[in-house]
């Protein structure tokens, strides 16, 4: 009988230790990232010995030692994919795990993608500070950072390139204008980032004819005249000896104005549509938006229009539940580190990034209550075999004080 205490014990003592598994992903249902985890109960050994009767079957002097309780296995299903609205919140769309550095060093994994940018510009996860990692160009593991990022340096201008149609007589409503057009918003940037605003005045030649037609350029800032040129067209499609002219601008800066492409002249009757397709060079920016793609590429936006893209970040898996295990702050680590796979978001079962979104945890809540109506059960009739040992005991200590 005392055995059977024993046995009780280990019932109790096993559905305790399922209890607490059951509380911890109740307890977590809302933690970013979680990954439910489930207690592996087994029998204990059989202790063998001479059976009391006549039969000597197999298996019949085997008497069972109770409840045994092995290591809890973790349900790496994906989460709900739920939108948050910020930027640095991402999430994994299949098997890939972010990869993360602790405060120690030490290689962490997680799903939980609620990142942001410290104060120093690393992007860090918002609930430990662990740095997450990208790979470099040379494939080493290296910080997320905005060092040197933060500000976009400005670009003199270089080249301006035009589109449209230059016309010879340009009627409207109201009037009409012989062989001329002005161009008066043309912006370029010096090398200091500061804008200037070029006028362009065209005068068709008076020598030209219907198969041969010049146009005379005039560059001008404010009343100064910078450059002169003169564009030739032949049957209305530009001689490509003519269609740039390039003149110094100011401190060694060129500028040229690129016609080549897309510009014709026309006859009388027709509108000249003239006018600036680019422009190169900009002014100095400000960073004003940073966000990561599909392929977990960072992309940075600035206040001067510009963009640039940064490093790609790591994603990791496992080849197996049984190489990780939980670390606690929402993180996990491998058993056996051979066995995870590093690479990126798009490829192999890596999975996409998804960014405005968090993955919420895969307790599923009515699986978990159905669980612990079975744990309350158990937990019960183990209680009930080890009270109904005890009284059998006292009513052998009181038979044998008779």
């Amino acid at each position: 009988m005392l055995d059977s205490i024993f046995i009780g014990m280990s019932g109790l003592m096993g559905y305790s230790r399922g209890l607490r598994v059951i509380a911890n992903n109740t307890a977590n249902i809302n933690t970013p990232g979680f990954k439910g985890a489930a207690l592996q109960f087994g029998d204990l050994f059989y202790a063998s010995g001479p059976a009391s009767g006549t039969f000597s079957g197999a298996g019949v002097n085997q008497l069972g030692q109770g409840l045994g309780t092995y290591s809890t296995t973790l349900d790496f299903s994906q989460g709900e994919l739920r939108q948050s609205g910020n930027a640095m919140d991402l999430a994994v769309d299949g098997q890939g795990l972010f990869t993360l550095k602790d405060k120690n060093g030490e290689l962490r994994y997680t799903r939980d993608g609620e990142f942001k940018f410290d104060d120093d510009g690393f992007l860090v996860s918002r609930s430990t500070g662990a740095k997450v990692m990208a790979r470099d160009d040379s494939g080493a593991l290296v910080d997320v950072s905005l060092e040197n990022l933060r500000t976009n340096n400005a670009e003199a201008s270089s080249t301006v390139k035009f589109s449209g149609q230059l016309a010879s007589h340009e009627t409207t409503d109201t009037h009409v204008r012989d062989g001329s057009h002005t161009l008066s918003e043309v912006v370029i940037y010096d090398a200091m980032g500061a804008k200037h605003t070029l006028r362009l005045e065209f005068k068709e030649a008076a020598n030209s004819t219907p198969l041969e037609t010049r146009w005379d350029v005039t560059v001008k800032e404010g009343t100064a005249t910078l450059s002169t040129g003169s564009l030739r067209f032949v049957n209305q499609d530009i001689d490509a000896s003519t269609a740039k002219i390039t003149f110094d601008y100011k401190q060694g800066q060129q500028i040229t104005l690129d016609f080549s492409a897309n510009v014709k002249t026309v006859s009388s009757g027709n509108l000249t549509t003239l006018a600036v397709s680019s422009i190169d060079g900009h002014d100095f920016g400000n960073l004003t938006e940073a966000s990561f793609d599909a392929d977990g590429i960072l992309n940075l936006k600035y206040s001067n229009g510009q963009t640039t893209k940064g490093v790609r970040l790591t994603l990791s898996r496992f080849t197996s539940t049984d190489n990780v295990r939980a670390a606690g702050d929402n993180m996990f680590e491998p058993v056996d580190s051979s066995s995870w796979e590093i690479g990126a978001a798009q490829t192999g079962a890596f999975g996409a990034i998804r960014s405005g979104v968090v993955e919420i945890s895969n307790v599923d809540l009515s699986s978990e209550f159905s669980d612990l109506v079975i744990m309350q059960r158990g937990y019960q009739a183990s209680s009930q075999v080890v009270s109904t040992a005890n009284e059998m005991i006292q009513e052998l200590f009181s038979l044998k004080g008779r």
